[in-house]
C-alpha cells in the first residue's frame, strides 16, 4: 500500500434491506470520514461516495452511491476504505498516522536494534506498537506513549524506545 493513501474506515456489513451499509470509521472524529471523499479500496480499483445516515453500534449506517440492495451492500463487507493523504488534516509534531509507523526500525536508547514495527493496535486502552524481532516467537507489545517512545524520527525511519520491564524477554 502506498503512503499516499491512509486507511480511514471499512465496510462491515449491510444495514437493513434497502442497500445501506454498516461503516466503521477509523478517524479521530468518526464523522469526518465523510469529508475525505472519494474513498477508494486498498487496490485503488473501486471508488466510493458515501453519505452517513445515522450512528449505529460500532459505526454508522451509510448510503453508498450505486448501492441499492442488501446483496450489493453485503458484497462490500470487509473492504477497507482509503483517503488521499492530501485530503487529511496535517498532524501536530507528536501525532502520527499508523501507516507511517509500520516498518520503522526500533532501537533502545543505547542504539541496540530491537526489531521493526509490524502493526499499531488499539484494544481500547490506547495504542500499542507491535514489534517483531528474529528472536521473538510473537511480536512484543509496547505502549505507544511519550514515556515508552520518546523519539519517533520518520525521516530516518526509526523509533527510539525506553522499554518498560517485561516488554522483551531477557
Amino acid at each position: 500500500m502506498s503512503h499516499d493513501r491512509i486507511c480511514v474506515g471499512a465496510f462491515v456489513g449491510a444495514f437493513g434491506v434497502h442497500g445501506e451499509v454498516r461503516l466503521k470509521s477509523f478517524c479521530a472524529t468518526p464523522e469526518a470520514i465523510e469529508d475525505y471523499q472519494p474513498l477508494v479500496a486498498e487496490d485503488g480499483a473501486q471508488s466510493f461516495e458515501i453519505k452517513l445516515i445515522k450512528p449505529v453500534r460500532n459505526g454508522f449506517s451509510a448510503q453508498v452511491s450505486g448501492v441499492s440492495t442488501k446483496e450489493q451492500a453485503d458484497a462490500l463487507n470487509g473492504i477497507r476504505l482509503y483517503a488521499d493523504r492530501t485530503a487529511l488534516p496535517s498532524l501536530p509534531d507528536d501525532e502520527f498516522y499508523h501507516t507511517d509507523l509500520i516498518g520503522l526500525q526500533v532501537l533502545d536508547a543505547g542504539g541496540t536494534v530491537l526489531g521493526k514495527v509490524t502493526n499499531v493496535a488499539n484494544h481500547g486502552a490506547g495504542d500499542f506498537l507491535e514489534i517483531a524481532s528474529e528472536g521473538l516467537k510473537n511480536p512484543a507489545l509496547l505502549p505507544f506513549t511519550h514515556i515508552a517512545v520518546p523519539t519517533v524520527d520518520l525521516k530516518s525511519g526509526r523509533i527510539i524506545v525506553d522499554l518498560p520491564d517485561g516488554v522483551f524477554p531477557e
